[in-house]
């Protein structure tokens, strides 16, 4: 018989055993412009049990500055070391593996703010409307593409990053979440987007945020936990699981957004527990 992923002995084990608590955001702590009942209880109880959290969102399409002016809104007051997105990590990624190099950028203005605030040497196209009718390019081509959440989108980008790909540059993207949920459906997410590129050139993204190790090696980094008392807690199996069971970490599914209860048995990534909510985790906290 198989280990009861809902049993409250496992619960506590977890929680005792976590130091740093590594939040998903919507799904998790709020559901739209709606925070999620207990969710502010819970960071009292990681507070008063000396414990810590930060947020992360593989949503690249917005900076950290709004999440931070969405949370107070939500009476959650964060300062900046305290919530990290995909863009943190490409951005990371780019400083280290191609210092300097230039990087041709599909991404919201938000997210091209954060990079040039960074230091990155983000690439102008060089193309004028009959060169891209006729596909043709100037010589000079970026050094990199990184391909975000870019709610901006349109065929000119979309037409640049699949050049200059096929021409050499390096394919980077900041997360592999193919859809968006939003109040009434969802919308085409990142890996849509490096779908219709990569069927277009052949060539496949490196892709950085959740579940990869750089975003894992990201929190490392920024707090200092040790990986195997970190809790990556989040609605989804394949991404917020998926960073802590695939990389040294525990992986905790909550059930208040996206994954229901009855797909977790079919799923190749098993959560290390499941709790309803992160009100029933601040309540198992507080406990005696």
């Amino acid at each position: 018989m198989g280990i009861d992923l809902r049993s409250r002995e496992l619960k506590k084990e977890i929680l005792e055993k976590t130091e740093l608590f590594v939040l998903d955001m919507d799904g998790t702590f709020y559901l739209g412009d709606d925070i999620l009942d207990g969710a502010l209880d819970f960071l009292e109880a990681v507070k008063k049990a000396g414990k810590r959290y930060i947020f992360f969102t593989n949503n690249s399409s917005v900076s950290s500055d709004l999440y931070i002016e969405k949370l107070e809104r939500m009476n959650c007051h964060i300062t900046p070391d305290m919530i990290m997105t995909s863009g943190d990590v490409m951005i990371r990624f780019l400083k280290s593996r191609y210092p300097g190099k230039s990087v041709y950028l599909l991404g919201t203005p938000q997210l091209r703010e954060s990079f040039v605030k960074a230091g990155i040497n983000l690439f102008e196209s060089e193309r004028d409307e009959k060169a891209a009718m006729s596909h043709a390019l100037c010589e000079s081509i970026p050094d990199v593409v990184v391909v975000a959440f870019d709610k901006t989108l349109n065929y000119e980008k979309l037409s640049n990053a699949c050049v200059y790909i096929m021409k050499g540059a390096e394919f980077l993207a900041t997360h592999l979440d193919i859809n968006c949920p939003v109040k009434d459906g969802f919308i085409p997410d990142c890996g849509a987007m490096c779908a219709a590129i990569e069927l277009s050139t052949g060539v496949s993204p490196k892709f950085v945020g959740k579940p990869f190790k750089e975003t894992v090696d990201m929190v490392v980094d920024a707090t200092g936990a040790e990986p195997a008392r970190i809790s990556f807690v989040g609605d989804r199996i394949y991404t917020d699981v998926a960073t802590g069971v695939n990389n040294g970490s525990m992986g905790v599914l909550v059930l208040t957004g996206e994954c229901k209860l009855s797909e977790v048995a079919d799923s190749k990534v098993q959560p290390s527990v499941i709790f309803d909510s992160i009100k029933e985790m601040g309540e198992l906290l507080d406990e005696k």
